[in-house]
């Protein structure tokens, strides 16, 4: 390519086109020489557009279209801010560039014209200008006021006027925003100061609108109309596309006053911009126009807490200013009382949820307002401090978000340079969307794909970014985005807790900090229920000088955002507290937590539901590791095999010399078990039936393990005179327990040759007592309960027989409900061999040939009616208790087992232990239907779930559900329901579900 102008290429320039050197030839910028004055510099200036094709061709029309294009052309090379106004603003907006070229007289407010050291135009000035368009007196008072100014254009003349005059004033705000972008030497106009005139030229724009409205419905000479704005419009601070939010008052609030109101929207959608009145009472569903006293009582009886949130933002925009304020002065004390009520912080937890939840996911990490670290984020957090703290502190209820933010820092409520920081990202995010917004005059907030290269050099461009020497232009774009959005996703860390700890911590006297009042109202409003309890322990945590006490200080702040969306922020942060003084000379504790994020966050949703975790984490520390992100190629340890950690349970027990080293390892590395397995499963990692399966393998493993210790002990005395085995009854017997289930079991024996029963049975005796006395030992380990009472002639037999005396005791004496306990039999610790001979034994009661006769059924019957009766609990709610309830385990379980007691003898399938493999085989076997056991399973399923789910919250075992309050909360949390839900929703899936299994049971079990 020729190169001109001094030397420079086109290609420098940035204009590679091939239509562009002819095209600037016609313009008579680009010449082989001689060129003329000042095309050099109008040159330079074409490059500095963040896209110089489009200007180019923008101008080019204009040049085309301008009668007086000699006239621009020769201003261009004299005026430097024509210059950079221009084609900044051509090169950034195909939309205002079209209008430009449609009106090529505007060129004119492009220009520094001899007024250029005027203040830029304000809100009366645009108003003046866009009554005049309608032809409304813009020196009359406010039309909607009695005696108000009325549009003499009306209809389409007066859109068409508006629209034009809307546009030339938007023309001339982005031109002074775009200038710095042409030529870095003209003022920068700040995002915020942007930002306010745009709201004050949507206000213009109502007034106007509403001119034109009363003159096409005339209210009378006594009515009195207002607009309210609300949201950006309200808080000064509008985005260049975006609905103007509203509210409608009016006195009276007849039709007259709905149709004007209906038409001033109508006006301004057809225009300027959409204007949205759904913030009113009620929303959609209200009346459009209400009257003051009619907004007074709504807000009073029915409003929730959002909508006081959205009143933070209001302000008279047109119609009757004294109207207009006599609807704040009725308003803003209830906006500032809107903390003190009941549903306040659930529903601030909803509105935090929500920020994120209308975020496509596939758009998530490029979503400038809904993302994560978005503009959302900061106007939720400070309007959050504003209700929080503004019920006592007059200066910080500014309706801007930067004014606001700047005075809650200057107020001691956020630390200053994290307001400061704050503000910084919020300017950077509204200016990219900004500049997305103005290109074609379209509402959007999403950052172009990271490998759409050209979109993200000219937003660059368009955002004044420069390349750094070590990245192009937009390397450095997608850092600052990635930076900015890093900083703000820890919003609520910086915002909301940092200071929180600062009040507790020892500063100077002339350092600005919350008091104790205003930390107990945030973190009254943020969840605790207890916050000077909450206080307490932060004091507690942070105390002192020591690297823990620093740590803390930098951890908390995390841990906290945390803990807040957990069911009970407040136990969770005493179980931190404990755990934290429990593992004080624990070296690596903190450090971990400081550098896994995964580890903090998941401990903090563990804590904050559960009473057994931080129980069994003091005592078995080395869990915390589990805890965090699996690494490439290695399996997840919260999730390891049954199998392989029984075998290891069973290897590291067998190396321990004597029978008190030996129960003590098993108690060990049981509680690490039923610590992973419970960690794995609040975080659902683990389905029902794998936590079932965990717990019951480890439950084996420990008597194995410690029935092979105790045999070895006594083998000291002498070889053994008999074999023992031990069959796992019920829950254990099924691989069903829970976490609060004891372990039901038989103990049977074999003497060797030569040996008698009685001594056979007098040293298996001595063994099982010394493995039921070492498990069941007062300790600080959940107790391991070895249940015997199944037994032939329950607690009053002998806790061990013979296999020939477990032969004839079922051959003489066996009861019904015998032959049903001997469905869930397995051996699993022992001697296999006498194990499985003990099933060959049981195999013909419990799987009778000839099926079960009518009067064992109905003996089985009439003792399930009598145990659901007698065992269910004083008080008890049978629809919402798990074992005994309607529906639940005992309904579903005994069902199984009937049909095995009926079928099994010539069904061989249904010869299982298990309750779920028994019901999918009688289907299979046509006993039950696909929807029969579909219901029952569901039925058995949540009742496990459920029982499992209390026993993780409450630290100890229950049956019943909890009816209301944070451990129903904590209970629905646990089985995967949304945090900070409605924990009713639980309940009411609970009860449907075995309401559902219930009518199986009634229906196959009873014969009805």
């Amino acid at each position: 390519m020729v190169d001109r102008s001094g030397g420079t290429s086109l290609a420098r320039l940035g204009l590679v086109e091939p239509w562009a050197e002819p095209t600037l030839e016609k313009l008579g910028w680009w010449a082989d020489e001689n060129p003329a004055p000042g095309a050099e510099e109008i040159m330079w200036a074409l490059a500095r557009s963040p896209d110089p094709h489009l200007a180019l061709r923008t101008v080019e029309r204009l040049a085309d279209a301008a009668p007086q294009w000699s006239t621009i052309d020769t201003e261009l090379r004299a005026d430097i801010g024509l210059r950079a106004r221009l084609f900044a603003l051509t090169g950034s907006s195909t939309a205002l560039g079209d209008h430009l070229v449609t009106h090529p007289d505007r060129w004119a407010l492009l220009a520094d014209g001899p007024d250029r050291n005027d203040p830029p135009p304000d809100l009366a000035r645009r108003t003046a200008n866009l009554l005049r368009a309608v032809g409304a007196d813009p020196d009359a008072p406010l039309a909607g006021a009695p005696g108000g100014s009325v549009a003499t254009l009306t209809g389409a003349e007066a859109v068409a006027a508006l629209r034009t005059a809307y546009r030339d004033e938007l023309l001339g705000l982005a031109a002074a925003d775009l200038a710095a972008v042409g030529d870095a030497s003209l003022p920068v106009m700040e995002v915020d100061d942007v930002a306010c005139q745009l709201a004050d030229l949507a206000l213009a724009a109502l007034r106007a609108c509403l001119a034109v409205a009363v003159a096409e419905f005339d209210p009378g000479p006594d009515a009195r109309f207002t607009v309210i704005a609300m949201g950006k419009t309200g808080g000064c601070e509008l985005n260049y596309v975006s609905d103007v939010d509203v509210v409608f008052v009016a006195e009276p609030a007849d039709q007259t006053a709905t149709r004007i109101a209906s038409r001033m929207m109508r006006v301004a959608g057809e225009a300027c911009f959409e204007v949205d009145a759904n913030l009113r009472p009620e929303g959609r569903q209200g009346a459009l126009v209400r009257t003051l006293e009619g907004h007074e009582s709504y807000y009073r009886r029915w409003a929730k807490t959002w909508e006081f949130q959205a009143l933070l933002k209001a302000r008279p925009a047109a119609g009757d200013p004294q109207l207009g304020q006599a609807y704040l002065d009725t308003v803003s004390p209830m906006v500032w009382k809107a903390a003190e009520r009941d549903d306040f912080v659930p529903d601030v937890q909803a509105m935090r949820r929500r920020v994120e939840e209308h975020v496509r996911p596939d758009h998530a990490e490029r979503e400038l307002k809904l993302g994560r670290g978005g503009l959302r984020d900061v106007e939720f957090a400070v309007q959050l401090l504003q209700l929080v703290h503004g019920r006592t502190d007059e200066e910080i209820r500014s309706p801007s978000t930067l004014t606001a933010l700047e005075a809650l820092a200057r107020r001691g409520y956020i630390g200053r340079d994290d307001g400061a920081n704050l503000a910084a990202s919020y300017r950077f995010l509204r200016l990219l969307e900004h500049r997305l917004q103005l290109q074609r005059m379209r509402r959007t907030h999403l950052l172009p794909a990271e490998d759409d290269v050209e979109a993200l050099r000219w937003l660059a461009r368009a955002a004044r970014l420069r390349h750094d020497g070590r990245r192009d232009v937009v390397g450095v774009l997608l850092d600052e985005w990635h930076r900015n959005a890093r900083r703000v996703r820890r919003l609520h860390e910086k915002l909301f807790y940092r200071p929180l700890l600062e009040s507790v911590s020892r500063l100077p006297a002339d350092a600005v900090r919350m008091s104790a009042e205003a930390a107990t109202a945030r973190l009254a409003a943020l969840g605790w229920a207890s916050p000077e309890g909450a206080l307490n322990h932060l004091r507690a945590l942070t105390s002192g000088v020591s690297r823990a006490a620093q740590i803390q200080h930098t951890l908390l702040p995390v841990l906290l955002e945390d803990l807040a969306d957990s069911p009970d922020p407040d136990r969770g942060l005493l179980s931190y507290r404990k755990v934290s003084e429990a593992l004080a000379q624990t070296p690596w504790y903190l450090r971990l937590l400081r550098d896994e994020g995964a580890v903090a966050q998941r401990l903090m949703r563990l804590l904050g539901t559960s009473l057994l975790v931080p129980d069994l984490l003091v005592r078995a520390p080395e869990v915390l590791r589990l805890l965090a992100s699996p690494t490439a190629g290695r399996p997840d340890e919260l999730t390891r095999d049954p199998a392989d950690v029984a075998a290891s349970l069973r290897t590291t027990v067998g190396r321990q010399l004597g029978m008190t080293s030996a129960v003590g390892t098993a108690r060990s590395l049981r509680r690490h078990e039923l610590l992973r397995v419970a960690c794995a499963d609040l975080l659902g990692l683990l389905s029902v039936e794998a936590v079932c399966e965990a717990l019951s393998s480890v439950w084996c493993a420990v008597l194995a393990a410690t029935l092979d210790a105790a045999v070895k002990e006594r083998s000291a005395e002498g070889p053994a005179p008999a074999r023992l085995a031990v069959i796992g009854m019920g829950r254990l017997g099924g691989a069903e327990l829970g976490y609060g289930s004891d372990a039901d079991v038989l103990f049977v024996c074999d003497p060797v040759e030569g040996v008698d029963d009685s001594a056979a049975v007098r040293w298996s005796t001595q063994v099982v007592e010394s493995v039921r006395r070492g498990l069941g030992s007062p300790s600080p380990d959940p107790a391991l309960v070895v249940d015997a009472d199944l037994r032939p002639e329950g607690r009053q037999g002998p806790l061990v027989r013979t296999l020939r005396s477990y032969r004839e005791y079922y051959a003489r004496w066996a009861e019904v409900w015998e032959a049903q306990a001997l469905l869930r039999a397995r051996p699993i610790a022992g001697d296999a061999d006498l194990g499985k001979r003990f099933v060959e034994l049981v195999d013909p009661i419990r799987y009778p040939a000839d099926g079960l006769p009518a009067a064992s059924v109905t003996e089985i019957r009439r003792i399930k009616a009598r145990v659901d009766v007698e065992r269910l609990p004083r008080g008890a709610d049978r629809s919402t208790h798990t074992k005994l309830g309607l529906g639940g385990l005992a309904d579903v379980e005994w069902t199984a087992q009937l049909l095995q007691l009926q079928h099994a003898g010539d069904l061989p399938e249904l010869r299982t232990t298990s309750t779920l493999e028994a019901l999918r085989e009688a289907a299979h076997a046509g006993l039950l239907t696909d929807d029969d056991v579909a219901a029952l399973t569901a039925g058995w399923t949540i009742a496990t779930r459920a029982r499992n789910a209390v026993m993780l919250v409450k630290g100890k075992p229950g049956d019943q559900l909890p009816r209301s309050g944070r451990e129903l909360a904590a209970v629905a949390s646990a089985l995967g329901y949304p945090p900070g839900g409605d924990p009713g929703v639980f309940l009411d899936d609970y009860r449907r579900t075995t309401r559902r299994s219930r009518a199986v049971v009634e229906r196959v079990f009873y014969g009805g």
